[in-house]
């Protein structure tokens, strides 16, 4: 019974291949995207002749990211791992100094 259930769930899990050729399927679909036409967003407040970073929306929920300075060096992410990154950064896992949040030590 138990070698049933664990190929069972072994069918529903895509194997480490098959995740990796979706998420290059996936990586080609978001660069042949034109986005020429995009609206680019930066935070509030920002000055248009400060560097800034610049996100536009693409669909599928993908993100597309850009530096204010070098605008033809365009970034592009899918959905999951926009929301990974966007999830880490609220949670510290990018702060500059260490922190408990982070994996870093309190100050004493």
């Amino acid at each position: 019974m138990a070698e049933a259930q664990n190929e069972a769930q072994e069918q529903g899990r895509e194997s480490e291949q098959d995740v990796k050729a979706r998420k290059e399927r996936e990586k080609n679909e978001l660069y042949a995207l034109d986005i020429s036409g995009v609206e680019w967003h930066s935070a509030p407040g920002t000055e248009t002749h400060e560097e800034r970073v610049e996100i536009a929306y693409l669909p599928g929920g993908a993100v597309a990211m850009r530096s204010s300075l070098e605008p033809e060096t365009v970034l592009r992410y899918t959905e999951a791992e926009w929301t990974a990154f966007v999830l880490g950064a609220r949670d510290g896992e990018f702060d500059l100094e260490p922190s408990p949040r982070n994996g870093g030590t309190a100050a004493e």
